[in-house]
């Protein structure tokens, strides 16, 4: 008998686990919502991509150049340089902008920062990710000179 009851509560306690996946997690409950802003989403993808092996930095070429301007003056964020997201109740997509690495596999390089950043913002923040697009726009050499950040010229 005690053990139909325990089997009965142990149920009764993944179907309300099942309950709170359905309705979004525990982001919505019986006692309130929980909101998350595009910007927190968006540095979660951005950190979550940066630690993929490969990837040398987000964003364009122009966003890149315009984000070291302004990062001098104290305006803007580099965590989202390169990240653009959709966030919903329940749901987020991602769109990204990458520079990868010379040398590294690109596919094996954009399979890992997706699945990164699914399971990044999926335990980050509790959002169910339906797609990540990931644009690769520039390789990175060794000795390119973007690492020094001084002048070419004296």
């Amino acid at each position: 008998m005690a053990t139909q009851t325990a089997e009965r509560g142990a149920e009764k306690e993944q179907e309300r686990g099942q309950e709170l996946t359905r309705r979004g997690g525990e982001l919505e409950s019986e006692r309130g919502l929980t909101t998350i802003a595009d910007g927190v989403v968006a540095k979660v993808v951005g950190l979550a991509t940066r630690e993929v092996p490969g990837v040398h930095d987000l964003g364009g070429a122009p966003s890149r150049a315009l984000s070291s301007v302004t990062s001098r003056v104290g305006v803007g964020d580099e965590r989202t340089r390169g990240v653009s997201v959709e966030v919903g109740r329940k749901e987020a997509a991602a769109d990204l902008t990458i520079v990868i690495e010379y040398g590294e596999s690109i596919p094996r390089v954009t399979t890992e920062v997706r699945e990164n950043v699914i399971r990044r913002v999926e335990g980050l923040c509790g959002l169910k990710v339906t797609e990540v697009n990931v644009a690769v726009n520039d390789l990175h050499f060794p000795g390119d000179g973007t690492e020094s950040g001084g002048a070419r010229v004296e």
